[in-house]
């Protein structure tokens, strides 16, 4: 059986249409139950087994070969820094890792920074030469820089709506970001002919996807 890792939310729902579009079977009701396993056997790339867990457990499934491949976003790979294979850039999912606040700190130097990612903000803070408090948060964001906790948040911006909702502006973008396909080390030894056949499979379409944009 192959299992694969799926992040909850944003993530799954962007992956699973380019997953049929591949032809990799999908349990028919994975986007609307509250199941978190789902299993399909006999499938043309054999059993599945299908995870959905929070983003930031996914690659920790896959590392200690719970699950075989898992989705994630380059963000949580950057961040938690897990021991896997990344196998590809599936192109979905699409954000962008940026600074923000609200305008009137814009050429102040912040004291404070929100985020959900204290690695990769005291990474770049760091190598903006500013030393800053890194305030780590679990929900929203923005609410710090709204009421005055932080001068400035480190997050994820898709369209940029919330921030525009809250008062505030993009100051810098740092870092693209998409899903991404990662394997278990072991699974990529042990399962390699089931895991190519998937990659395969992923990567005719975005090929195909690429010469629709081209033309």
């Amino acid at each position: 059986m192959l299992t694969i890792a799926l992040a909850k939310g944003r993530t799954a729902d962007d992956v699973l249409p380019l997953w049929r579009r591949a032809g990799i079977p999908v349990p028919a009701d994975i986007d609307d139950s509250r199941a978190l396993v789902f299993e399909l056997a006999g499938t043309p790339f054999g059993d599945l087994r299908y995870l959905l867990a929070k983003p930031v457990d996914v690659p920790t499934y896959v590392q200690f070969g719970v699950a075989d491949i898992g989705v994630v976003g380059k963000d949580i790979l950057l961040e938690y820094d897990r021991d896997v294979y990344e196998l590809l850039d599936l192109g979905t999912g699409y954000c962008k890792l940026c600074v923000a606040g609200r305008a009137v700190h814009k050429n102040t130097r912040p004291r404070r920074v929100a985020t959900k990612y204290p690695r990769l903000a005291d990474e770049y803070f760091r190598s903006q030469g500013a030393d800053v408090e890194i305030v780590t948060l679990s929900g929203s964001i923005e609410l710090a820089a709204v009421i005055g906790l932080t001068e400035r948040i480190f997050d994820l911006v898709q369209s940029g709506a919330t921030l525009r909702a809250n008062g505030l502006v993009v100051f810098d973008e740092v870092l693209d970001v998409t899903a991404r396909l990662i394997a278990n080390r072991s699974s990529y030894r042990t399962k390699r002919a089931e895991l190519e056949r998937v990659v395969a499979a992923l990567e005719a379409v975005l090929a195909g996807q690429e010469e629709e944009m081209r033309r």
